[in-house]
């Protein structure tokens, strides 16, 4: 997502660990990357959504890690390749907490946007596509800045829309890139989220569309969203902590109690037990 040196982050399209189901409402997927919603079964041409801008928890850590915040369309596994997305950052670089905006078009890099973003400004986000071109629009409500720019990228997937809390990589080259750590955002929450598909606009648990529940885990990092509010437009993702397995020691075995030889007869004031 962003340039550090001569090294890309970039978010990724969703990696799959099982295959959604298509025409079942609220399918839970596993993935290594996402954790969120994401729609599909038709042509999206609109998504938005607004979050609270979550605070990294740096303290104590000692190696980078990093989150992203988005809205987009496409780059669902078995699309073409194209994701249109806009969104956030909120990262542990050196051991502080560091905020950013961005957008990208893959598989295109993704550019800095020219907001200054801090921890709890809330965000709104939009992608919109109209034919070959697609607008994104990245708002920061707490301080009245706005940014929008026009492009039309190099693949165009409008198959699926997405909310997505995200894992993201670094890229070395356009089909090399290493995941990175995801950093502790705490709790995010995803409100007035609303797509549009055939002309049609409704929120995420829309009866037009499939609506798939996605949960993040693996070497990265875990996160896990929430059920959908009633009327589908709002849920939470959560950073799920790894849990610390304590490690078990073995027990040494017994040693074989040694046959004893049999003694003469003695007289037997009591009786002696031998416990092994």
């Amino acid at each position: 997502m962003r340039t550090l040196a001569v090294l890309a982050i970039a978010v990724a399209g969703l990696v799959l660990v099982g295959a959604a189901q298509a025409g079942v409402v609220h399918d839970v997927d596993q993935s290594t990357n996402w954790a969120g919603y994401a729609v599909s079964g038709s042509t999206f041409t609109d998504v938005k959504g607004t979050w609270v801008q979550p605070a990294a928890a740096c303290t104590g850590v000692a190696t980078s890690s990093y989150s992203a915040f988005w809205v987009g369309i496409g780059g669902i596994v078995g699309s073409d390749g194209g994701l249109e997305q806009t969104g956030t950052e909120s990262d542990c670089r050196n051991g502080q907490p560091a905020y950013a905006a961005w957008y990208e078009l893959l598989p295109d890099g993704s550019v800095s946007v020219p907001l200054t973003i801090s921890a709890g400004d809330t965000i709104s986000a939009e992608v919109s596509i109209d034919g070959a071109a697609v607008t994104l629009t990245l708002i920061d409500v707490t301080t009245d800045q706005t940014f929008t720019t026009q492009a039309t990228p190099s693949v165009l997937d409008t198959s699926s829309a997405e909310w997505i809390a995200e894992a993201p990589s670094r890229c070395f080259s356009t089909d090399h890139c290493a995941q990175l750590p995801l950093a502790n955002f705490g709790t995010i929450e995803f409100s007035g989220s609303s797509t549009t598909a055939n002309g049609h606009v409704g929120t995420i648990s829309d009866q037009s569309w499939s609506a798939t529940s996605i949960e993040l885990g693996g070497s990265a990092g875990s996160a896990s969203p929430a059920a959908l509010s009633p009327d589908g437009s709002d849920f939470t993702v959560a950073f799920v902590p790894a849990q610390v397995t304590q490690p078990q020691v073995k027990a040494k075995p017994k040693a074989k109690a040694k046959a004893k030889a049999k003694a003469k007869p003695k007289p037997k004031p009591k009786s002696h037990r031998v416990t092994t």
